[in-house]
């Protein structure tokens, strides 16, 4: 897939997740040889004032893969000077968040607020273009809501400013996650504009990779929640998508071991009092399903050293192996 200059080695991306996607799970996805990996969303103002944690998380020191920071900011100077920084960091594209759906997002005008207001989504990007040499891209929804639908106005717009893509999430910012993803309206986007589009929604399996990519015509698609406790997803798309194949079921062999290596990259890089309450939710994500995953998240919820967890992960394993001999 070819966006701008930048010629990416595959179809499958991995989206920004805010809260989610940091160092230590960007290092995890890593592995499964994604096109393109995104890191959460970074603040156009808080990277120009400083913040300490803001530049952290943009932190791409020893990331050696393609890796695209996702800006977020409405104000087209502040935006071009956080992008310049961000270049300057090691990304191999900005993206211009057009569709946080979050509140305290779109009360500030930014994320899916811009999409009610075309003119300065393409000032936004616009601005970034003049500011960096490496490609600009969008990330929007299909509108506010179904009475304000307007991607194929915004896409239009941006795609004419100089966006090298546009990622489309097929629902409305009134819908947060809820419902299904429209891909017809990724269809209808990769009729309209000139660039390429990445679709995004619902993709919870290889073959629904595969079937946006046929029912749609767009150019790669973005893995989102799916991959929550299930980084093999990705992986398991590149392959299918390479040759045709699903691979075996690896998660069970490797499920505890990803486990804690993402639990051990993580509070170093967080350190064990922000690491271990943060890691909560991922280590919830990957038992989803399992036996007595209820028990463990209350037990885990009660632990707060790296030693304590790992002593925990260690006894549920050997529980879970002592019922499958049982079965």
């Amino acid at each position: 897939m070819k966006i701008g200059n930048l010629l990416l080695d595959g179809q499958v991306c991995t989206a920004p997740m805010a809260g989610i996607t940091d160092k230590a799970f960007r290092e995890i996805l890593a592995r499964q040889k994604p096109a393109l990996i995104m890191t959460e969303m970074i603040s156009d103002q808080a990277l120009l004032y400083e913040n300490e944690k803001t530049h952290f998380l943009a932190d791409l020191t020893g990331e050696n893969y393609p890796v695209g920071i996702q800006l977020c900011g409405s104000n087209p100077a502040y935006l071009a000077d956080a992008a310049r920084i961000l270049a300057q960091k090691g990304a191999c594209l900005i993206d211009i968040n057009m569709g946080c759906p979050a509140p305290k997002i779109v009360k500030n005008g930014e994320g899916s607020q811009i999409m009610r207001h075309p003119a300065l989504a393409a000032e936004l990007v616009t601005a970034v273009k003049n500011a960096v040499s490496i490609p600009v891209t969008v990330k929007m929804r299909k509108g506010w809501s179904a009475e304000e639908e307007n991607f194929l106005q915004v896409g239009k717009a941006v795609a004419k400013a100089g966006a090298d893509a546009i990622t489309l999430h097929g629902r409305y910012r009134e819908q947060f996650y809820s419902g299904n993803a429209d891909w017809e309206s990724i269809a209808r986007l990769v009729r309209e504009v000139p660039v390429p589009v990445i679709g995004n929604g619902d993709i919870f399996s290889p073959q629904d990779a595969q079937k946006m990519l046929m029912e749609t015509g767009c150019a790669g698609i973005m893995i989102g929640r799916g991959m929550l406790g299930n980084p093999w997803l990705v992986g398991d798309t590149v392959t299918f998508l390479q040759d045709g194949k699903m691979p075996e079921n690896h998660r069970q062999q490797e499920l505890f071991l990803t486990m804690r290596d993402h639990l051990q990259r993580h509070v170093q890089l967080w350190g064990e009092k922000k690491g271990i309450p943060q890691m909560r939710k991922h280590l919830a994500w990957y038992v989803k399903g399992l036996p007595k995953a209820a028990q463990f998240r209350q037990e885990l919820n009660n632990q707060t050293s790296l030693q304590e967890v790992l002593i925990l992960l260690a006894n549920y394993e050997e529980e879970l192996a002592k019922r499958r001999l049982h079965t």
